[in-house]
């Protein structure tokens, strides 16, 4: 089967119409689903995706993930009403007719020992692996900067913790390379049994974010190690060379703040990337 092809599509435009517009252009036929017309996903009622998933229908497009905020809070914040915001995300994966949900290991305290953290953690990822137990939806765990989940050795503490089927990785090479950790072979090799998604991004060990196959993140390698073992599920390109509406609010920090504009421009330059390293392998 090969690659399956994916975007978050909101680094494009706010406007789904205009999304899902250009993905077509890129013979891209899924979405992992952010930002809706100017909203986070997870702000939508479930009548309102409704209402979103006959729109996707009516083009063709399917949904690859849910790339929900959850676990994008503080470990010191309060939880109940950030599980309910899951369940509800839960329910979201399920009207749109997609079996991956993207999460987060949550933010540590600046100047903290993560490992001071970990049980909260497991106990939190454990409540969102119990609620989607038997709804055929799999969470996937995706490394992000400042989160416990930042280094390939925590990111297999989770999964290898939790023990769930129901809990997976979604790998970022950009991601990895920002927290100064190599991406291929270590993380790969480390995370590779669990891997079940694949965000297509990469950066400079400076930490800027660049094209696939212009960074540290060893894109080639890691696709060309993917397709030998036979893997065919997503490659999801996340190109975060632009700024774009929501940005502000998925990241820790304020460091896109001085890109440029995102939009079709910059997503051409990440799809055509990609796609140059694929007809190389």
């Amino acid at each position: 089967m090969g690659f399956k092809l994916s975007a978050f599509a909101d680094e494009i435009n706010d406007s789904l119409d205009i999304q899902m517009q250009v993905i077509k252009k890129y013979n891209i036929g899924y979405i992992e689903i952010r930002g809706v017309d100017g909203k986070n996903v997870s702000e939508y009622s479930l009548d309102e995706m409704k209402v979103i998933k006959k729109r996707l229908d009516d083009k063709n497009i399917k949904i690859s993930a849910v790339g929900s905020p959850i676990g994008k809070i503080k470990i010191t914040d309060t939880f109940d009403e950030h599980l309910e915001l899951f369940k509800k995300v839960l329910e979201t994966a399920k009207i749109l007719e997609t079996k991956y949900i993207r999460l987060f290991s949550f933010f540590m305290p600046k100047d903290s020992d993560p490992a001071m953290h970990r049980d909260e953690v497991l106990k939190r990822i454990g409540s969102f692996a119990q609620a989607a137990a038997g709804s055929g939806i799999t969470l996937l765990h995706e490394n992000e900067k400042e989160i416990y989940g930042d280094t390939a050795i925590r990111c297999l503490d989770i999964i290898e913790s939790i023990g769930s089927d129901i809990l997976k990785v979604t790998f970022d090479p950009a991601n990895f390379v920002q927290c100064g950790e190599a991406t291929y072979p270590y993380a790969y090799n480390m995370l590779k049994k669990y891997i079940e998604y694949v965000h297509i991004k990469d950066a400079l060990e400076n930490g800027s974010v660049v094209p696939a196959g212009e960074g540290e993140g060893h894109v080639a390698h890691i696709l060309a190690e993917l397709k030998n073992t036979g893997y065919n599920g997503f490659l999801s390109l996340e190109p975060h060379l632009g700024n774009f509406s929501g940005l502000a609010a998925l990241e820790n920090d304020a460091d896109y703040m001085d890109l440029p504009e995102a939009g079709e421009r910059t997503f051409a330059l990440a799809a055509n990337s990609l796609n140059r390293i694929l007809n190389n392998l």
